[in-house]
């Protein structure tokens, strides 16, 4: 069984990576192999709407024919993973421009145009999304994030038949908050809860890995 995490923070230990990381330890408990890929290491585009993954009879139809550094980890999995969490901060409303990117690139190309945007990927694969942010859950209901990030998650369950999702709000943003201009934060309150909370956040993403990696070996 392997499971894939994909990070899609510029940062690789901080909040978001930090939980992929348990969420990978998580299913490794379980006997599965996973990785880790950190979407800023990769040079890449997002979807650049030539179609060819739309055209009849094409040899690129049902997959992304554009040749980047995000090319392999699209075959990876379509063929070799069997499971996805993807982790992304949440930068004006919504994902980073990286993870974007990287889900229109994904999903796009087993989009089917027709009445119920039916999928052309082979199989049901489970996945998960981590959500990061520095709002707090008050916040979250007020922009209405849950709205925001529900058009996505849409289209993930068309392709890959479901989702589950994880919100970790509040998060601890810098480590010296003396050295930045916040001062809409209580940094007392983002210390405490970075102490209380967080670690439980984390044992959250681990007990999404390893129920990922028992459903799959299930089968």
């Amino acid at each position: 069984m392997n499971l894939l995490a994909i990070n899609g923070s510029p940062r690789k230990d901080f909040n978001t990576g930090t939980l992929l990381k348990y969420s990978i330890e998580g299913a490794v408990s379980k006997g599965a192999n996973a990785e880790i890929v950190h979407l800023y290491d990769l040079n890449y585009k997002g979807c650049a709407s030539c179609f060819n993954c739309k055209l009849k009879g094409g040899k690129n139809y049902g997959r992304c024919s554009v040749k980047d550094e995000l090319e392999p980890i699209l075959k990876k999995i379509e063929e070799d993973v069997d499971a996805l969490i993807l982790g992304s901060p949440i930068y004006f409303s919504s994902v980073t421009g990286q993870m974007r990117c990287f889900l229109e690139r994904l999903l796009f190309p087993y989009m089917v145009y027709d009445e119920n945007y039916s999928t052309l990927f082979k199989r049901k694969m489970p996945v998960g999304f981590i959500y990061t942010m520095g709002v707090n859950e008050k916040m979250m209901e007020e922009l209405s994030y849950k709205k925001i990030f529900e058009r996505t998650e849409f289209m993930i369950s068309r392709v890959f038949g479901s989702v589950e999702v994880m919100y970790v709000t509040d998060t601890y943003q810098f480590t010296d908050y003396s050295k930045y201009v916040a001062p809409k934060f209580d940094v007392e309150a983002k210390e405490r809860r970075r102490r209380e909370v967080f670690p439980k956040d984390c044992q959250r993403a681990y007990e999404m890995g390893k129920r990922f990696a028992e459903s799959i070996m299930a089968k």
